[in-house]
């Protein structure tokens, strides 16, 4: 029984719309499968910010011969009403039976449909499934009439077992499925084959790919917490954050950054917010005044100077974002009155759950 492998490659897919894509591609193309008469042992989805696979295990080879039979009009019926079933069967009139019914005789027909090899079925469901994809928002590209997300580049979909891998024959829009995908946009761009899922795992990573959205987080948090802790502080768990994050990275590298002196006189809500909202930061808190001190970045690549200009520019675009006026106040009125004037305006539920300190 071949196993099933799905990638669909695109420019970046929106981190919010990640997890949901990659449930609903499982879900559409398992049912479709199914509805064909297809079974399966096991099926995973994963997603990065370019690409959603889909892993199936234990696929059946083919469908199954099938016989329905279908009970028609009587006997004597008219010609029109005969016609019209002999259509919708699918066969000639001398193929009917007769058979006795509570009511007279009638016309059976016998419909023998011959299985369907795997790759048939599995290139039919999917060229479905992308064209009829549920995106939110979705656009189109090129000369072409597909509707995706980004523009989608390549379609990888290959069955394989124990003779081989083989690709399944399949062009939607002028995509031709194939074997072959690739790595992380900077470091890892160059395509390559693959000839089942544990190999395409494998040769993601070593392209700088981290497949599993849960082994991204992960990493980021752990390494996240690590630094802050070997300065003396703690990183505020923001479990939304971090699947974002997670979704907008390949290659998570974490850097731990500086926040100006001027900025410690923040609210910690408030800096908390603002850094999440508008810059994805994770805040850094000194654990004894409950105060942000430093902020986590994560960036999708790794840099020569261990993220030196990544910072520099984070910290730079962080300074523009909140304004130099916006630091400078005396009391709360006055701060909420100079964050408007820096495009920030609070939500009435953001007011509630303020509380006004004097920095000490």
């Amino acid at each position: 029984m071949p196993d099933l492998l799905i990638e669909l490659f695109s420019e970046e897919i929106p981190a919010r719309m990640q997890a949901k894509a990659a449930a609903d591609l499982q879900k559409l193309v398992t049912d479709g499968l199914v509805d064909a008469g297809m079974t399966y042992a096991g099926a995973a989805a994963f997603h990065t910010p370019r690409r959603l696979t889909l892993s199936i295990n234990g696929l059946s080879g083919e469908s199954p011969d099938t016989r329905e039979e279908r009970k028609g009009p009587k006997v004597g019926a008219p010609d029109q009403a005969i016609d019209g079933f002999l259509r919708g069967a699918g066969v000639a009139r001398e193929d009917l039976d007769v058979r006795d019914d509570k009511k007279g005789q009638v016309y059976f027909a016998v419909i023998a449909k011959k299985g369907r090899k795997a790759d048939a079925i599995v290139a039919e469901v999917l060229d479905t499934t992308i064209r009829s994809f549920p995106w939110p928002k979705s656009m189109r590209w090129g000369a072409g009439s597909l509707r995706w997300v980004r523009p989608l580049h390549s379609i990888l979909c290959i069955l394989s077992d124990e003779a081989g891998a083989q690709v399944v024959p399949l062009d939607v829009d002028g995509i031709v499925a194939g074997n072959t995908t690739r790595g992380h946009r900077f470091m890892g761009p160059d395509a390559f084959t693959v000839t089942g899922f544990d190999d395409y795992e494998a040769k993601l990573k070593r392209a700088n790919v981290i497949l599993r959205a849960d082994e991204r987080a992960e990493m980021i948090w752990h390494e996240a917490t690590n630094q802050a802790f070997a300065q003396g502080l703690e990183v505020v768990d923001d479990k939304s954050l971090l699947a974002e994050v997670a979704g907008l990275v390949e290659w998570p590298v974490v850097l731990l950054g500086e926040i100006g002196q001027d900025y410690l006189n923040l609210p910690p809500q408030v800096l908390q917010t603002s850094m999440k909202e508008h810059q994805k930061f994770f805040s850094v808190r000194n654990g004894k005044t409950g105060r942000i001190e430093k902020f986590v970045t994560v960036a999708n690549i790794e840099t020569a100077d261990q993220g030196a200009t990544i910072l520099a520019g984070n910290t730079t675009r962080g300074h523009r974002f909140m304004g130099p006026d916006a630091f400078s106040v005396t009391g709360f009125d006055d701060y909420e009155a100079k964050l408007k004037r820096a495009n920030v305006i609070l939500r009435a539920d953001e007011r509630a759950e303020m509380i006004w300190h004097e920095a000490t």
